[in-house]
């Protein structure tokens, strides 16, 4: 099985980014492939994850898109709760 993964060289080890289907002690083949940031805030990013600063952001795509009729649902809702709507708020903020 071949499979391409993301890792992080540091203090000697290369750590991957994302759990393997690996067995212990597995051993496995690796090939380097130099992997070059598109933008400085990508190199930027990795630099932080390699340091152990921050985390790899999830995936993106993990949230599901909200139904047409989960909106309706909600605008209704927002609708039916006390008081001025905001536009008004900010029309006698204004003077108007």
């Amino acid at each position: 099985m071949t499979e391409i993964i993301s890792a992080v060289y540091e203090n000697g080890i290369l750590r991957p980014l994302s759990a393997l289907p690996l067995q212990e002690n597995q051993t496995v083949q690796i090939q380097i492939l130099h992997e070059e940031p598109k933008d400085e805030a990508k190199k930027i990013l990795q630099t932080l994850v390699a340091a152990g600063l921050v985390t790899p952001p999830p995936h993106k795509g993990t949230v599901k898109p909200v139904s047409e009729s989960e909106r309706r649902e909600l605008a209704q809702r927002l609708g039916q709760c006390p008081g001025k709507p905001l536009s008004q708020i900010i029309i006698e903020d204004r003077g108007l």
